[in-house]
């Protein structure tokens, strides 16, 4: 289990499983989701079974906001004052569409008064694409360029954090921390569907704890 480092407000709680864990033990049932790659963002407080989305918010103690991930990028947020949560399910089309955009929008809070963390996702050095990813990302935005590195005719090698790091900077969201994972190079902790075509999943989750007295 992963316990991320990030300096949130103390009633903000997050965690990721690993390889072969059961679940956690979390304040209540996570709502989970039914990921498609895009970029709506439910109420996980409001979430009946699983809603087509690929991000929740939270505002209500005891409410867990969940994705699910094995390469694509799960991005944990909290604002400064722990009065909201949100998770993100960031693969390359969602990154593309606007998925981290979406949620700090349902969020209704500043960017600079949110925090993310970046977690397990495939690493650059093996997560290569070919050039009609590149093109989805250069037609919003030609900065995305620097997060890819040509690796044979036609295909790159793309940096998912690098992408969700500049989409962050973008909403003035700069207290980034994480992203130091490789899913794909990390067997023994992580599944990875490039690596073993899995149907094994980790889990973000991200949750408020009730205010104290």
């Amino acid at each position: 289990m992963i316990i991320p480092d990030w300096p949130v407000a103390p009633r903000v709680r997050a965690l990721v499983t690993t390889r072969g864990e059961g679940e956690p033990l979390l304040p209540a049932a996570p709502a989970w989701l039914r990921q498609v790659h895009g970029t709506r963002v439910v109420d996980a407080a409001a979430a009946l079974g699983r809603p087509e989305a690929d991000a929740s918010v939270a505002r209500a103690p005891g409410v867990v906001c969940a994705v699910q991930a094995a390469d694509c990028l799960p991005v944990l947020l909290a604002d400064e004052a722990g009065t909201v949560v949100g998770a993100a399910h960031a693969g390359w089309r969602g990154l593309a569409a606007g998925v981290i955009e979406a949620t700090i929008d349902a969020m209704q809070a500043p960017g600079e008064r949110l925090l993310a963390w970046l977690g397990p996702a495939i690493g650059p050095a093996h997560y290569e694409v070919g050039d009609e990813v590149r093109d989805a990302f250069l037609v919003r935005n030609a900065a995305a360029a620097a997060a890819f590195s040509g690796n044979r005719p036609g295909h790159w090698l793309l940096d998912l954090y690098a992408v969700a790091r500049q989409r962050l900077a973008a909403r003035g969201v700069v207290r980034v921390h994480g992203g130091g994972f490789c899913t794909f190079s990390d067997a023994a902790r992580f599944p990875s569907w490039r690596r073993d075509r899995t149907r094994e999943r980790i889990a973000a989750f991200v949750w408020l704890e009730s205010r104290t007295p």
